[in-house]
């Protein structure tokens, strides 16, 4: 059995890309959701570019090692929430600092996290295992 995995970057970068989009159109009022939905999707969709974003890094990486990395480093970003020095509150003041490091601690997203992470992991065993099985 071949144990090598064959990412393409592009692959897992453009599902990044559309990744992106779509977390950012559940939090905005653009489009009318339900309340459960423009809670927690965002959050989703967050840990899921990130696992994306992993894989497009260290495309020769095992997936449970992307899965793993993807979690810690979710979890570290919320964990971090806890900390409030000055430096870090003006980075959150920017958008892009406030959407990558968030406000505020919620034990919710953790649990949005690990479905993203979830998610993505199976997409990748789905992707992976038909590179392999089009090798063969």
């Amino acid at each position: 059995m071949n144990l090598n995995i064959k990412r393409k970057r592009t692959v897992y970068l453009g599902l990044s890309l559309v990744t992106i989009p779509l977390g950012l159109l559940s939090r905005s009022t653009l489009v009318p959701l339900a309340d459960f939905i423009s809670t927690f999707a965002g959050d989703f969709f967050w840990a899921l570019m990130v696992f994306f974003l992993i894989c497009t890094m260290f495309p020769k990486w095992k997936t449970k090692n992307i899965t793993i990395t993807a979690l810690i480093f979710a979890f570290g970003i919320e964990f971090s929430q806890f900390y409030h020095a000055p430096w870090i509150e003006e980075v959150r003041h920017y958008k892009i600092g406030g959407l990558i490091l968030g406000f505020g601690f919620k034990l919710s997203d953790l649990v949005c996290y690990s479905v993203g992470v979830i998610m993505g992991t199976i997409s990748d065993c789905i992707l992976v295992s038909r590179v392999k099985s089009a090798q063969q």
